[in-house]
């Protein structure tokens, strides 16, 4: 209302319907509503104890219930035979002989004075027990190569069931592309073969439901030999002939109902016997295909399944093709579900809606009261299809309307009571009720409200007075309020008012605010194994104000714990322990956390599991020669599925008390047949499995012997092998000690040579091996092998085919050729090895290849020989990883079980250039505001002779600039200086290297130019013009490096405010790519000399401000140190050598002292001591030119004393005469030096792993 402090909304008479469930209270009169009914089929499985008709209602005055069977009246009250439920109108039919009197269909009627609902329709099903009509089929003759059905015709029982074909002594029907059983049970052969001859076919029909298997009476085929006229080779053939479909017979349309799986079958008939494939425009990915390409499946189909499909079957001879229609159908399902109940007011129109859809469309029949519609006349009520309109309605018009919708697949149906009546408003909600609520929740408090016609609700707030008006305010369809973000001024009264033509009502709630109590971790579900501990935690949080009343119990299953179990059970802080779990720990934990307002509970089980006991009642039956039957009961599972039985033996003769495993069986089966040997003396026992373990094994069975008899088998797993040349090893399985089945085993062996001798030669053995001598090289032998006892022999064995001893193969591969693909690629081909000079087991061919040089610096290479081995009868392959640019030979040689045979003649041949590796260490350095120096190394394998490099770069800043390239031609360059670049941008730089096939891959690197506000200072060198370094309030004069042959020297100049600053050199090895940063040094030092270098070696140093390798350098520099000359290297080895044999001398001496003393008892003692090497700095420098070597390692180079005393002096004095002619020194441009190196650089990691030994 608005304005006003209260809420109030109109009520609709249905206003429970539409979305609740339509409330009648006790004191009005309502319709019949079934609420348990019995629905679908029942059948009378024989293992089931009684058949449920179910049928319960509710109603006020209280229904009562009668039953129609198939249509007519059935009354169960009066039928001594069934059990009754008095309360309802349920009944029970007792499973036994008298049930098949009680098959048909049911349904119930719950009625009262106001109308009468009914059920779904149920139909009971007494199945019979399936046979197969006796009947004496004709044998089924045919000629070798003609097709054949042989027919099973199961007989119809309740599915599932299982159609398979059988021997008589139960070996199953092997089944190919040939021969396959359809999915109505017949066995059809495409084309027969003589093999096909047996008197046993049967046809076995299994019924899982009723726990019956049923047999065909057995079918005789006879294959019978062709008879048609030889051929001019005199050698008569079978007809063959192009495929015939045998299934389907004709054009089949095939009905089945949404979710069921399709099921297409396509067998044919030819010779050769034809292959079949299945063509529609979209196969799912769910349809499989069975019965070797047969049967086309669809598991749950759609109506996106539906369509044409085609299956086709061909041979070399023609094909035949098959087209199917498939259609699917849905059984009848609600549109929208019809409304339960309806409450209307004396001359209102009523609508009853029943819209339902389906495949065929279902019809839809409706009902009143059970009745037919047709018997009410009416002129108040028009049935316009799926709907029934009712106009001004009066109470007479009360009562259950009935809709069923129907099609072929089903029926549903809807009951909809309809109550006519005019009612004062009823408030349902008890008055004064009190409400508790946390602040910041919402709560939800009551008025709801019955009327005809409906009712004015009206809210609002009495003590103290306030509005209920505003966001957090809401009427809800039922009546009740709710008050969204609970505050604590929202406690108090509140007033509900209802009315309506017939009269008012209204009750009174109070609202109290308090933070709830509740379990915040609540303990869950666990299983643990007998034995361990267990834990279960209950945390809770509770209003302040009730903390000290807060009170946390435990119970199990109901009892409670601490007053009850003591023992075991350890509670702190709403954690629950138990420790040494035992079989009756197990049970339901609840936590009760409660205060004097409210309390909260959660529960959970733990489940205690351990391995089963053992099985009991162990009983034999069925005691026959070879076969005995063992059952058992099985014992408690303790929580944890039995998985399976095992079954052990043992006998007393071979191996006395010794259990051996002889079966496995499902859990689901207590008796197991077994199969035993002759001669045994057994006894059983069954251990039962779970996933815990196995359990104690049961006590033994009584004992059982068998009698002796002849062996089963003959030994199995023989093996023909030849270890030398002229020889035959012949080696088998030999039978276990139970199979002997009597005692004085023997095994008779027999040989002969395959299509050569007709008579064997044998042999009687105990032993389970035996050698033929004297045989010629790898020639076929027959052998077979028969166990023997003093009972009999085994039966006759099967022949096994094996050859003679190998030896190596006589001739190698002709015509070995090869094709070179690309630089790393190479085809190779030759021609088979003839079988004769193969001499065994083709095992396959061995490629051998090496390189023998490089193309690019024409130095022989040491043999490195590689390999590749193709199996099998192959002429040729592919051989990878070659390297480019480089000389190779190749040999092929062929190899069997022996060995390898000889090579083929050596072929030589060339790979062409190829592209080469990315460089090396790309380092971008010197940023100015227009232009950086890139510094890099060569790539490691140029796979060619190196052309160039190519140069690509762009700005990548926030968008990506165009690719600028710059082609460099000379293949020596290692550094690039990029002007006009772009002020303060940051760079992307690629470079590769090529040669004249390519570029190679690109090795990348970031650099930025810098802002003009930088004011980049410049230094200079004495070897170059200008370069520019950024170091603020700081330049950096004169750097240069000297080298000798195991140490190197930076020198700089600096002036500026800051001439006191801090540097680092950084230096790397090529090698292991790792670098080495020195300590601080100070600027003024203007020098730095690192030490320990390894002559001959590849070097990059860098000066640069700050400890991160990874930064701008000042100025960086790739050199090479000198290699030890020749006469240094000798006068090394010669001090080398009078070293060595000082210092055997000098152990010599301490031996023969050491002998002297200890024979005079006495003691000795050895001291030795190294020099140390003088510091570099610390000698004098002598006279020589620059870039040359002393004598003396010691000694520093003339150039670096006189550039300590060029430092001293004003830039202006230098004198670039220092430099020496010598070939190995040269430096570049920028005064860098560049010396004898034919290194690459790394990209620098940015781990210092030390410093690099020197002085500063």
């Amino acid at each position: 209302m608005k304005g006003l402090r209260s809420l109030s909304v109109r009520l609709l008479s249905a206003f429970f319907s539409s979305t609740f469930a339509l409330y009648f209270p006790p004191q009005v009169e309502q319709l019949p509503t079934i609420t348990a009914q019995t629905s679908g089929s029942l059948i009378a499985l024989p293992y089931d104890e009684n058949i449920l008709f179910k049928c319960e209602a509710k109603g006020n005055p209280r229904p009562t219930y009668r039953w129609t069977k198939d249509g007519m009246d059935f009354d169960p009250h009066k039928d001594p035979r069934l059990i009754k439920e008095e309360s309802s109108g349920t009944f029970v039919i007792p499973n036994n002989k008298d049930k098949v009197k009680y098959r048909g269909k049911y349904r119930c009627y719950a009625s009262n004075k106001l109308g009468t609902a009914i059920s779904e329709e149920a139909e009971f099903i007494v199945p019979m027990v399936p046979k197969f009509p006796k009947e004496k089929t004709e044998p089924v003759v045919v000629t070798e190569g003609e097709s054949v059905v042989l027919e099973c015709n199961p007989p119809q029982g309740i599915p599932p069931w299982q159609l398979y074909w059988m021997t008589k002594d139960l070996r199953h029907i092997e089944q190919n592309e040939r021969v396959s059983m359809g999915l109505n049970g017949n066995l059809y052969f495409s084309n027969t073969l003589l093999s096909d001859s047996h008197d046993d076919y049967c046809c076995f029909a299994s019924f899982s439901r009723i726990r019956t298997i049923v047999q065909k009476p057995h079918m005789v085929l006879k294959v019978k030999p062709i008879n048609s006229s030889q051929g001019e080779d005199g050698i008569m053939s079978v007809q063959e002939r192009k495929p015939n479909i045998l299934v389907p017979s004709s054009h089949s349309t095939t009905y089945l109902k949404k979710g069921e799986e399709l099921e297409l079958e396509c067998i044919a008939e030819g010779l050769p016997t034809p292959k079949v494939e299945w063509i529609w425009d979209n196969l799912p990915k769910r349809s499989l295909i069975k019965n070797f390409g047969k049967v086309l499946t669809i598991p749950n189909v759609t109506e996106l399944d539906e369509g044409k499909y085609m299956c086709k079957a061909k041979n070399v001879l023609g094909k035949a093709v098959h087209h199917f229609n498939v259609v699917v159908e849905e059984p009848p399902s609600w549109q929208e579900e019809p409304v339960r109940s309806q409450l209307a007011e004396i001359g209102s129109d009523i609508n009853i809606k029943c819209s339902a859809t389906g495949k065929p469309q279902p019809t839809i029949t409706w009902k009143r009261n059970g009745q037919p519609l047709d018997d009410f006349p009416s002129t108040s009520h028009e049935v316009l299809d799926d709907r029934i309109i009712i106009l001004r309605a009066e109470e007479r018009d009360t009562a259950v309307y009935q809709c069923e919708a129907s099609n072929k697949h089903g029926t549903i149906l809807a009951n909809t009571n309809v109550l006519v009546m005019n009612h004062p408003p009823l408030i349902l909600t008890r008055n004064y009720l009190e409400y508790a609520t946390m602040i910041g929740k919402s709560v939800i408090m009551d008025c709801k409200v019955f009327s005809s016609p409906p009712a004015a609700l009206n809210w609002r707030r009495e003590d103290p007075e306030g509005s209920v008006d505003g966001e957090r305010y809401s009427l809800l369809k039922n009546g009740s309020l709710q008050i969204h973000k609970v505050e604590m001024e929202d406690m108090g009264q509140y007033k509900c008012s209802a009315s309506n033509s017939e009269g008012t009502a209204s009750i009174t709630t109070e609202l109290f605010i308090k933070d709830s109590t509740r379990i915040v971790e609540r303990p869950q579900d666990i299983k643990v194994i007998r034995g361990s501990m267990a834990e279960l935690e209950c945390q809770v949080e509770c209003d302040p104000t009730l903390r000290r009343q807060l009170e946390i119990l435990w119970m199990k299953d109901g009892i409670n714990i601490l007053s009850n179990f003591s023992e075991k059970y350890f509670t702190d802080d709403g954690i629950l322990q138990i420790v040494n779990v035992s079989n009756s720990g197990q049970g339901k934990y609840t936590c009760i956390v409660r205060t004097s307002l409210d309390q909260d509970t959660a529960s959970a089980y733990i489940t205690v599991l351990d391995v089963p006991d053992p099985p009991v009642q162990l009983t034999l039956t069925d005691l026959k020669d070879r076969s005995v039957r063992l059952n058992w009961a099985a014992a408690g599972d303790h929580n944890s599925p039995i998985t399976e039985f095992i079954i052990q033996y043992e006998e007393n003769h071979w191996e006395p008390g010794t259990w051996k495993e002889l079966l496995r069986v499902a859990s689901s089966q207590f008796s197991a047949p077994l199969t035993v040997y002759g001669h045994i003396n057994y006894q059983f026992r069954v251990i039962a499995v779970n996933a815990i373990g196995r359990s104690h094994p049961s006590m033994p069975s009584e004992r059982y012997k068998t009698p002796p008899c002849a062996p089963d088998r003959n030994p199995e797993n023989i093996k023909i092998e030849g270890h030398l040349p002229h020889q035959m090893d012949i080696s088998w399985e030999p039978l276990l000690p139970v199979e002997h089945n009597g005692p004085g085993l023997e095994y008779k062996l027999s040989y002969r040579l395959m299509g050569v001798e007709d008579s064997w030669k044998e042999q009687m053995v105990k032993r389970h091996s035996f050698v033929v001598r004297d045989t010629p090289t790898f020639v076929p032998y027959e052998v077979k092998i028969q166990a023997f006892n003093h009972h009999g022999w085994a039966p006759e064995p099967e022949l096994v085919t094996g050859y003679s001893g190998e030896d190596l193969p006589l001739a190698p591969p002709e015509d070995v050729s090869v094709e070179v693909l690309n630089s790393t690629l190479l085809r190779v081909s030759w021609s088979p090895v003839p079988q004769t000079a193969l001499r065994g087991h083709l095992g396959g061919y061995t490629v051998h290849w090496w390189r023998t040089k490089s193309l690019l610096t024409s130095e022989s290479i040491p043999s490195e020989r590689q390999s590749l081995n193709i199996p099998g009868n192959r002429s040729h392959t592919i051989v990878p990883g070659l390297k480019p640019f480089s000389e190779y030979n190749l040999t092929v040689n062929v190899f069997n079980r022996r060995g390898n045979g000889p090579s083929s003649s050596s072929v030589s041949f060339t790979t062409p250039q190829g592209v080469p590796e990315k460089p090396y260490n790309l380092k971008a350095t010197n940023f100015q505001k227009d232009s950086i120096k890139l510094v890099w190394a060569p790539p490691l394998e140029t796979n060619g002779f190196l052309k160039g490099y190519l140069l690509q770069y762009q700005t990548v800043n926030e968008t990506v600039g165009k690719l600028i390239s710059v082609n460099i031609s000379a293949p020596d360059t290692t550094d690039w200086v990029l002007h006009d670049l772009q002020e303060d941008n940051w760079y992307k730089f690629y470079l590769r290297a090529c040669t004249q096939v390519g570029c190679g891959s690109a090795i990348s690197e970031e650099g930025s130019t810098v802002p003009e506000a930088w004011q980049p200072f410049s230094f200079t060198s004495p070897y170059t013009d200008t370069v520019n370094a950024i170091f603020p309030t700081l330049v950096v004069l004169n750097i240069s490096t000297f080298v000798s042959d195991t140490s190197a020297r930076i020198s700089w100049r600096t002036s500026g405010e800051r001439s006191d600053s801090q540097l680092y050199v950084a230096i790397m090895n090529h090698r292991d790519g790792i670098w080495q940063l020195s300590e601080a040094l100070n600027t003024s030092k203007g020098f730095h000399i690192v030490e320990g270098l390894s002559p001959g070696t590849v070097y990059t140093v860098r000066l640069q401000a700050s400890r991160r390798v990874d930064g701008p350098s000042i100025f960086e520099e790739v050199f090479k140190t000198r290699k030890v000359s020749s006469k240094q290297a000798a006068g090394s080895q010669e001090w080398l050598v009078g070293m060595m044999c000082a210092g055997a001398l000098l152990t010599l001496l301490v031996l023969i002292g050491c002998f002297v003393l200890k024979n005079k008892g006495g003691k000795y003692a050895v001291n030795e001591k190294e020099e140390s090497p003088g510091d570099l700095e610390s000698h004098g420098m002598g006279e020589e030119t620059a870039c040359e070597y002393s004598d003396n390692d010691k000694k520093p180079l003339k150039s670096s004393q006189q550039l300590l005393r060029d430092i001293n002096e004003d830039d202006s004095s230098e004198d670039s005469s220092v430099i020496s002619d010598d070939e190995d020194c040269e430096f570049n441009e920028d005064g860098s030096f560049i010396g004898e190196y034919s290194g690459h650089k790394r990209r620098a990691s940015t781990e210092v792993n030390g410093h690099a030994p020197g002085t500063s």
